[in-house]
């Protein structure tokens, strides 16, 4: 078989295999090598790159030299001593007798003769390496003959220039593999890293179609990439490529240029020339034929998106796996994809810079001894950009240092043209004058100056700025740095002021713009200057000063922008231009602005430095001016009448250290964007008009030492999102603070951060002076009632617990936390529960009576609203308990209970008066917290809420005045509310409005009692105190009798499972914790069960709650031997009923008419468990209610039935 059809069958893995010597070549020339090789797109083997750890060499090996299809051998002076080299070699050369394999010998200094003789060390080494292993030395013979006698390349004769030796090899490889690839540069340096991180990207888009955009300014190596990335991949598309160039160009040479560009797109991807005779057509046609083909696509140089269209850069077109790249200067064209498909092209680093430039001035990776500084001067001008270091490098080839200095002093005034003429196309693409002005006024003065000032300039001169820069930025030509300062890239900064320049290159009195110092001095010292002139730049030395008269400004009718440092001007300030917008004047040395100053157009006016102790003597209109600086103008002792400043948006007035007045109509400005008095160190407390800001967004007061007080008015400023004034001398955060929804950023107090982070430590410094090195907050009476209460976030609720909220020393009565749901509101409080725990200030819970004998009990007995009737039953009651004497405040009570310690209290005793007054309604718990719901109409007839606690104290603490904390935790609202101690003993109107507005009917609430360390609450009741006159009598029904046990103890709700046990448990939604409830009498509850036997189960299921309280109420009554309340008792349960009623229609979702007695089903209990169902009807003919309880079992069977009915008399 010949080895031409051989080579053509046969399947090649590979394009190259490289067989070379490590030791002599790997990390220079090969290396060299195989990355030329790499990035002209050729698929190469290299033992390093390609061998996985642990395979099996020798076989790994053998597979790749038969799957290459051009083989490069490099015979290096020791190649001979590698036995591993030599085999290769055997292998490579029996495949290029089987399969046709390609072998080109490159001769790295060594001489090929020597290589086909074995001769000299060379031989010697090879006979060393056999080891007398004569038939392996036979086969390295034969091969190194075979080899040597091939038509190769002799690195002997490029001596001092491998870079064309390589070169010369890459063009014969490819025209030997026959690959279309595109010429790219000489000196690729830090080009492979970038193709890898692209080609990466599109490795990782799977089957998608992928489009990405390479955005950069002129010169940065856009198109030098992309024909990189395209000679990597283009192997993968079977010949569907098409690297269309530098369509910008091609366009605008040629009004059918897009046509030319449309013919070579199909020609190129589908091998076949058409006639378009119009674009529309030649859309037409592409789309025809690409039919979602998979095919590579890069578009050069775009410049408008018409170009993008009419070139169907569509990926809805192209099949998958496709990848179409642009290239472009406009980002804006690039809007398209998403952030991760634009790839911006960046400076290259100074290292990188150096090695480029080196390659091409000095033929090597580094500079020359003698030109090291220059070259770093030369490099540093360039900035990182490929394109001047490539033509500056070209440029200073083989010249000397003279010429070297010439030429940089050149570049300071003349930029290259080579240079300027590429980064010009952008600045011709411009498409308007206010763009190109724009660009020309920045080039020149606002380079370093904030976006948003220079906006505010250029749109006083009618340019339109806030669009303009946004398309100077995606273009290429601006940048905007993190602090929102703009930027440009040197060489374009020097392109822009050439332009200017050019238009009368020897007479600067004409240009538009004068910057360059020299010739700023020449026009205003010769008086030469024109009307052309729009803006100026002067600046002294620090150590000099400059005097002109201001004849010198008056043909400048068109001036604009003025920037003058360390310069006096005299005479009449009226020759200055009235279309001034700009005026930065910095060290200016009178007392104050000059009374014909007259300057209505201005729009910002800087006069940093200065020695004015007044900015006016009589402050002008100046109707547009926005922006004021006057800042480190150190003996300015008032801020100017802002009166005559009704637009101002800005007021700068940093380190001003005579400043000790702001005039009050600051108050004024309503247009007040930014405050800043940084270390204006006589600065005192700020005019209250300066709170009735409400557009201010930043506050700055650093530094400002004599400022000890911020006003709670802060809160009046609505927009404020940022307050910085560290290093004063206020020492609290005004309390109204948290209150701005606006505020992002606060520094104050030692507090600095995001309002969110910081909120919790400053509002636990409000709670608990004593937590933190803060003074005490100033006493109630110094703040205004709109104060007293705090709503505060649930994410800057933080560590406002800790403490017992709870410092005397703070002036707030109450913290209001609204959290966003009842997960958050559960973990809101068991925060509360763990920073109390922590701080050791309360006692959570019970102890057993015999490990604290030697404590006693002790009552509190405080109201809030108006709750005076029940505050004196309830007071009278605890009196008249035995062994308890008493003594009393107006506000709060608190009892002892003598010579009783809590080894003689048993848990089934209550002190706290549990009876049910028309009146009023309670509820009781063990513990300090007790949960209820809110009953109907609370929110119209509720007065007030009284609560009465037992609690636990040792002998010491009895001296100790106990001193509570309330919280009120709403389930349904997700909200905390916070009662500190000394509002606790303080509860006014305010306070109750503030409680009774946070309830509503049917809210879930617990409310929590804190008290101080030491204690332990026991026992906790909550009377609701309703008005007499809603009180509701009804009529007494008959009793059932009982037998009293105390075996059994019921905590009743409205569904519950229970073990069945004769000690059975239920809880009631009425009463928390009840007190010993007593066996059931056998033959009443048969008697009953036979009343209703012939009741259906939904009727078993409607009996309710009525039964159950008069059964509660009356065991109670024996039990405990009181008064029986049932009129009371049968009122709650009608209107537990209604509540219930209600509830079942919201969760049925269905219509108050259509309730029906099977609208309720049973579900069953669990196994091992009984199940307890409470219920109520209404039978509206016989005004009768009626309550019962069921308790089933398992199968549904009725274990247990109880009901009671109750009828109301005409007055109830």
């Amino acid at each position: 078989m010949s080895s031409s059809s051989s080579s053509s069958n046969h399947p090649w893995i590979y394009d190259v295999f490289i067989n070379f010597r490590g030791k002599d070549t790997r990390t220079k020339f090969v290396s060299h090598l195989y990355a030329a090789l790499s990035n002209a797109g050729i698929n190469t083997f290299i033992d390093d790159e390609n061998l996985e750890k642990g395979e099996e060499l020798e076989a790994t090996l053998k597979r790749a030299i038969e799957g290459s299809q051009i083989a490069i051998v490099v015979i290096s002076k020791y190649y001979a001593e590698s036995s591993w080299c030599l085999n290769e070699l055997v292998h490579i050369m029996e495949c290029h007798k089987t399969y046709g394999q390609i072998v080109i010998p490159v001769f790295y200094y060594v001489d090929p003769s020597i290589v086909r003789d074995q001769r000299a060390s060379f031989g010697d080494a090879m006979i060393f390496t056999a080891r007398k292993r004569e038939l392996l030395l036979s086969k390295w013979r034969g091969a190194l003959t075979d080899v040597a006698g091939l038509a190769g390349w002799d690195a002997n004769n490029f001596r001092g220039t491998e870079s064309k030796l390589l070169q010369l090899i890459i063009k014969d490889i490819l025209k030997k593999l026959d690959i279309s690839l595109l010429d790219i540069t000489e000196f690729p340096i830090g080009l492979e890293s970038r193709v890898q991180q692209i080609t990466n990207f599109i490795d990782d888009q799977s089957s998608k179609v992928c489009m990405i955009g390479i955005w950069g300014m002129g010169g940065s190596g856009k198109t030098t990439l992309a024909k990189a990335i395209y000679n990597k991949i283009q192997s993968r598309f079977k010949g569907r490529t098409s690297f269309i160039e530098s369509i910008r160009e091609v366009c605008s040479n040629n009004h059918k240029g897009i046509i030319h560009l449309q013919k070579q797109l199909i020609s190129d991807l589908f091998k076949i020339k058409q006639n378009i005779h119009s674009i529309a057509s030649g859309k037409t046609k592409i789309k025809t034929r690409l039919r979602r083909q998979k095919a590579f696509v890069v578009l050069d140089d775009v410049t408008k998106s018409d170009q993008l269209r009419d070139l169907c850069a569509n990926p809805k077109l192209f099949g998958s796996r496709s990848v179409l790249i642009i290239t472009t200067r406009d980002v804006r064209l690039l809007s398209s994809l998403k952030d991760d498909h634009i790839f911006t092209m960046m400076e290259m680093d100074k290292n990188q810079s150096l090695e480029l430039f080196s390659w091409h001035v000095f033929r090597q990776p580094i500079p020359e001894e003698d030109f090291c500084e220059l070259s770093k001067n030369v490099v540093a001008y360039c900035g990182g950009l490929p394109l001047a270091l490539e033509v500056l490098g070209s440029y200073l080839y083989k010249r000397n240092k003279q010429e070297w200095r010439s030429a940089l002093s050149k570049l300071e005034k003349i930029p290259n043209d080579q240079v300027q003429q590429k980064l010009r196309i952008s600045y011709d693409g411009l498409e308007d004058y206010t763009l190109k002005d724009i660009f020309l006024d920045i080039c020149c003065f606002f380079i370093g100056k904030k976006r948003a000032d220079v906006t505010e300039i250029l749109n006083g001169c009618g340019l339109h700025a806030d669009i303009g820069i946004g398309v100077l930025i995606e273009r290429s030509l601006v940048k905007v740095e993190k602090n929102n300062k703009l930027r440009m890239h040197d060489l374009i900064r020097d392109m822009g002021r050439a332009i200017v320049s050019k238009s009368s290159v020897k007479e600067p009195a004409k240009h538009s713009r004068l910057w360059f110092h020299e010739d700023v001095l020449d026009v205003l010292s010769t008086n030469t200057v024109t009307e052309t002139v729009e803006g100026l730049v002067l600046k002294s030395q620090r150590t000099g000063r400059f005097c002109f008269n201001t004849d010198s400004f008056k043909e400048m009718k068109k001036l604009r922008l003025l920037q003058l440092d360390g310069v006096d001007l005299t005479g009449d300030y009226g020759y200055l231009s009235k279309q001034l917008r700009w005026v930065d004047w910095q060290r200016f040395t009178f007392n104050f602005i000059p009374n014909d100053f007259d300057q209505g157009n201005l729009v910002v006016f800087e006069l940093k430095y200065s020695n004015v102790k007044q900015v006016w003597q009589e402050t002008k209109l100046l109707q547009k001016l926005k922006i004021l600086n006057v800042s480190h103008s150190k003996y300015l002792k008032n801020t100017p009448d802002f009166a005559k400043l009704p637009n101002l948006e800005k007021l700068i007035m940093k380190d001003c250290q005579s400043l000790s007045e702001v005039h009050p109509s600051i108050g004024d400005l309503k247009n007040l964007l930014l405050i800043n008095f940084k270390d204006c160190t006589s600065l005192s407390n700020l005019p209250k008009e300066i709170y009735q800001l409400t557009s201010v967004k930043t506050l700055i007061l650093s530094g400002c030492s004599r400022i000890d007080k911020l006003e709670e008015d802060i809160v009046q400023m609505e927009s404020l999102t940022t307050l910085i004034a560290p290093n004063t001398s206020v020492k609290q955060v005004p309390f109204s603070i948290v209150r701005l929804k606006s505020i992002g950023y606060i520094s104050l107090c030692g507090y600095e951060g995001l309002s969110h982070d910081v909120f919790p430590s400053i509002i636990r410094s409000w709670i608990s002076p004593t937590m933190n090195s803060l003074a005490h907050i100033p006493p109630f009476g110094g703040m205004s009632m709109s104060l007293v209460s705090l709503n505060v976030d649930s994410r800057n609720s933080g560590l406002v617990y800790q403490s017992p909220l709870l410092g005397s020393g703070s002036t707030l009565r109450s913290v209001l936390i609204q959290c966003d749901s009842e997960i958050q509101l559960k973990q809101e409080f068991r925060r509360f529960l763990d920073d109390l725990h922590g701080a050791g200030l309360t006692e959570v819970g019970t102890s057993n009576a015999s490990q604290i004998s030697d404590l006693s009990l002790r009552s509190l007995l405080f109201g809030i609203g108006s709750c005076h009737s029940a505050f004196d039953t309830l007071g009278k009651s605890l009196s008249q308990v035995p062994s308890l004497s008493s003594h009393f405040t107006d506000i709060i009570r608190e009892t002892n209970i003598n010579d009783k310690g809590l080894s003689d209290y048993d848990s089934r005793d209550s002190f706290l008066p549990g009876d049910n007054y028309p009146s009023w309604l309670t509820y009781k718990c063990e513990g300090p917290l007790l949960p209820l719901q809110v009953p109907k109409n609370c929110d119209f007839s509720m007065k007030g809420i009284t609560l009465c606690v037992i609690y636990s104290s040792t002998h010491e603490n009895l001296a100790t005045e106990c001193l509570p904390s309330l919280l009120i935790i709403n389930y349904k609202k997700f909200t905390i509310q916070i009662y500190k101690r000394d509002t606790v003993r303080s509860f006014n109107d305010e306070d109750w409005q503030g409680v009774i507005s946070n309830l509503g009917i049917g809210d879930n609430v617990e409310i929590f009692v804190a008290i101080g360390h030491g204690f332990t609450v026991k026992e906790t009741a909550v009377y609701l105190v309703y008005d007499q006159s809603n009180a509701i009598e009804i009529e007494p029904s008959n009793t059932i009798e009982v037998d009293p046990s105390t075996d059994t103890k019921i905590e009743p709700l409205h569904e519950v499972e229970v073990q069945p046990s004769p000690n059975l448990k239920m809880e009631p939604s009425l009463v928390v914790k009840n007190e010993p409830f007593m066996k059931t009498n056998r033959k009443i509850f048969t008697r009953l069960a036979k009343r209703v036997g012939n009741f259906d189960k939904d009727k078993m299921a409607r009996i309710a709650m009525i039964l159950w309280t008069l059964w509660w109420r009356r065991n109670q009554r024996c039990w405990k031997n009181k008064i029986p309340t049932i009129f009371e008792a049968i009122r709650r349960a009608r209107d537990s009923h209604l509540e219930w009623l209600k509830a079942q229609l919201r969760n049925m979702k269905i219509d108050h008419g259509s309730v029906t007695s099977t609208s309720y089903c049973w579900s069953k209990p669990s196994a091992g468990k009984l199940k307890c169902n409470v219920d109520t009807a209404y039978y509206k003919e016989d005004n009768v209610y009626c309550v019962g309880l069921c308790i089933r079992e398992r199968m549904g069977s009725l274990c247990k039935l109880h009901e009671k009915n109750a009828r109301y008399t005409d007055n109830s």
